[in-house]
Order: structure tokens, then sequence, then C-alpha cells
């Protein structure tokens, strides 16, 4: 059971950007512990409407009349500090609070809070680890960032110590948590617009896992020598999982991937046979996720019949690699892939697939990502049969970068020689009608990227 008493003096509660992923989740866990709720979103959606279906008072634009009478108010990093909201509650001294402190203020209320973090497959890890604890009946409150056909959602409250969240590294939120387990999947170079340089990422995460307790666990991805190095950092009990480095307590052999590009593969715990395991994701890289979420499992005594029945049960989170329809015997998939390690791992799982000739439709997020990796973007993208580049999601930046999509376009390009060029194409309109006009049956065609790319595949398909 949860222990509120840190945030009891908060009877009301008014949330700027309730309709995001993280603060919606933290909305209805507030709105169930018995919380007054309110909030204010710029647009409705999806998770707006299931707020307020679930008794939840949310105002698309401003809502200054709850505001007024709320104990403190939660806002999201995207909130502008001259937000009318934001002004208000300096105005009125109220508190503020953004997210990831308040995040953080939640995580002290459970005794066993799992962190999922690392640079790339958060989203996935922390969805299979979920599934496995619920399929052991350990009901755990979960809080992931995207969409988990096994909760319906994004969150769910459960009645148990157990809190399992995503833990981002970036603007270094995840260190206002009190993790008593953390998983460790990888450390990359991204989001240089804060960090700067690698050293300082790495540094981010020496000083994550130096938040665990001694009595804690650590599970680390062996396969990458930065995650690896940070058991120096801690004083908790650590376990290491790979594919590569067969001296991992766990590891993957005999892996084999059918025609949806699906592993199976044998799990040795410790260089004793452990369980088999089928997968129901493709690509390599979600053997890893796999074999970390195992291994995290089997440290809390879940048996590895809950574990093989809840991954083979696990299809994949919201945009990972994620089926949207067929027309004309052409497959349509979505992906969030947005960094080029990332675009990498989906790229060599769709080739597991069997198909004719992919299109990939890639959107760029960030100018800062985009300048900082073009070169990297631009190797990662040549591996796809035909590219199309739309133009880049500022998502919270200015072109100060003096970058564009088109410099990703030339880089491929002029290293492709006689091979299919690359596209720039901005429209998405224009997108759909040369993607329709160009791809033939049993093509794939891919849309990929962070930002609202994911549009295109329900335009091809209509």
């Amino acid at each position: 059971m949860a222990n509120i008493d840190n945030i009891k003096k908060y009877k009301h509660i008014h949330m700027l950007g309730i309709g995001g992923v993280s603060m919606s989740g933290i909305a209805e866990i507030l709105h169930h512990w018995g919380f007054i709720i309110t909030g204010s979103d710029a647009h409705s959606s999806e998770i707006t409407n299931k707020l307020i279906s679930n008794g939840i008072h949310v105002t698309i634009g401003h809502d200054l009349e709850n505001l007024k009478n709320a104990d403190a108010v939660v806002y999201t990093a995207a909130i502008s500090k001259e937000d009318i909201e934001m002004v208000t509650a300096r105005e009125l001294n109220i508190p503020l609070i953004e997210r990831a402190d308040f995040l953080g203020e939640l995580t002290k209320s459970f005794g066993n809070t799992i962190g999922i973090s690392g640079t790339h497959g958060k989203t996935t890890t922390t969805s299979m680890v979920s599934v496995c604890f619920l399929k052991a009946n350990l009901d755990p409150s979960i809080q992931v960032g995207g969409i988990l056909k096994q909760i319906d959602g994004n969150y769910k409250i459960g009645n148990s110590e157990y809190f399992i969240i995503e833990a981002c590294e970036y603007v270094e939120s995840f260190l206002k948590f009190r993790p008593k387990a953390e998983i460790i999947l990888n450390i990359d170079n991204d989001h240089l617009d804060y960090f700067k340089n690698f050293d300082n990422i790495k540094n981010a995460f020496i000083k994550y896992v130096k938040l665990l307790p001694s009595d804690g666990i650590l599970v680390l991805n062996a396969d990458d020598e930065n995650c690896l190095s940070l058991k120096e950092h801690t004083s908790s009990s650590y376990i290491t999982y790979g594919i590569d480095n067969k001296e991992a307590n766990f590891t993957a052999d005999n892996i084999c991937f059918d025609d949806n590009g699906f592993a199976e593969f044998d799990v040795y715990k410790n260089k004793t046979f452990f369980e088999h395991i089928k997968l129901s994701v493709a690509g390599m890289h979600n053997v890893l996720n796999a074999l970390s979420c195992i291994s995290l499992c089997d440290y809390y005594g879940i048996p590895s019949k809950d574990m093989k029945e809840g991954l083979i049960e696990f299809t994949g989170a919201h945009r990972r690699l994620e089926y949207k329809g067929t027309f004309n015997d052409i497959t349509v998939f979505d992906d969030y892939a947005h960094h080029p390690t990332e675009i990498k791992a989906t790229c060599n799982a769709l080739h597991n697939k069997k198909f004719n000739e992919s299109w990939v439709i890639f959107q760029p997020h960030t100018y800062s990502r985009t300048k900082n990796l073009l070169d990297e973007f631009a190797n990662a993208l040549s591996r796809f049969d035909h590219v199309i580049i739309a133009d880049i999601y500022a998502a919270r930046e200015s072109n100060t970068y003096g970058v564009s999509s088109k410099d990703i376009v030339d880089r491929i390009n002029s290293t492709r020689g006689t091979a299919p060029h690359c596209e720039y194409i901005s429209n998405f309109d224009d997108i759909v009608t040369y993607v329709k006009g160009h791809a033939k049956p049993h093509d794939i065609v891919l849309t990929l990227g962070a930002g609202n790319v994911t549009d295109i595949g329900p335009m091809i398909l209509k």
C-alpha cells in the first residue's frame, strides 16, 4: 500500500498540461487516492476525454477559477513561465511544483519503486516488466510512456508496494525519484541540447544509481560498457544481462526469428538453463529488453512460467514497430524511433520480417538532435531501400542551429550512388501521394519519428 502522508497537505491539486502521458497518470492516481484534481490542456485528446469520463474536471484552454482554489499547481516543463495560469499561481502564492518533482514525491509513497531507464527502450521494457508483474498477480501501480494493451492505457493504480515507472534522463528528471530497483538499458549520445557532451550524460546516470539504497537492486546491460561500469558507483546489489557478454548473469542463446521477426531463445542464468522464451515483438534489441525484464523479475521471485507467458502475450507498446494496416498487399508500420541507434535497431528488426522493399518516412525530432547527429542519421537511414524525409519537428526548440531536413537528404544521396535516392517532401499529403504511387505489393511502409509523422500511416490507409 502507498503511504501518502508526504502529499496529504495538498487536498486540491490543479495540473497544467494534464493531457500529457505522465501528467494524466499522476492525475488518475491522485484522483483514486481521494484528492480533488482539476486541470487544463491546450488541446483535447483521447487522454483528456478519458480523464473527463473518469470524473476529473479538465478544461481545454485556461482554467483560472479552479486554479484559484487549488492548494498546489503541478505543471509540465512545456508550460511557459508567462502562461496566464502560471502567472496567476505566483500572484496568489500557490505552490508551483514541476511534474518530475511531484512524481518524485509519489515515488516516495511506495516501498518498492522500480525505475526503468536508459537512452533507448524504456517504454517497451517498462511494459514488459509491468506485464510480468501483472501475470504474477503482484498488483503493481504502473506509469508507462505509451499505451499498454494489458492496462488499457498508460497507467494502472495498484494496491501493493510496487510502482513501476519509466525514469527519463532528460534534464536529469530521474534524479527526483526514490527508486528501490533500477534497470539501466543503455547509455547513448542524446539530449545534447541539455547535456552538451557525453560525459555529462554518463555522470547523470552515475548520480542516478547512487540514489539506490544498500538493500536495492541494479540491473545492468553487460553488453554496454558504460552501463556495466555503473556497478562501481552503488552499494546495492546488481545483476547483469547480455547477449555478447557471456559472463553476464542472464544470457540468451540459440536465438532465432520467425517470419514476423519475433525471436525465440534459451535463457541461461549463471550459465545454467533457465527458460525458453518466445517474444511477440520484433528485433534483437527486444531480446536484450526481455533479458533485463527477466533479470529483474527473477530477483523479485516471479516464477519463470509467468515471465514466459507474460512476454509472449506482450505484443508491443504503442508506436514501437506497431502494425497499422495493409493496402494493396503493402504493410504499414509506425515507430517512435528518433535517434540513430533506435533507427538502426528498428531497421534490423524490420529486416527479420519477410517483405520485398522498405519505404521509410522519417521526421527528424528537434533541431539540436538533427544538427549534432546529422552523419549518424544519414548512416542509419541509408539502410532502408527508399527514404523520404519530412520537415524537422521542432518540439521545444526554434531553429537557431542552421539545420534542415535537406541536410540529411544531401548526405544520404551523396553516398548512395546509383541506389534509389532519398527524397525531401514537406507536405504530408504529397508524401501519401508519392508512396501510393511508388510502393508495390509485398513492400513495407514505415513511418518513423517522435512527432506527428504518426498521422501519415492512417492517411495512407484511407
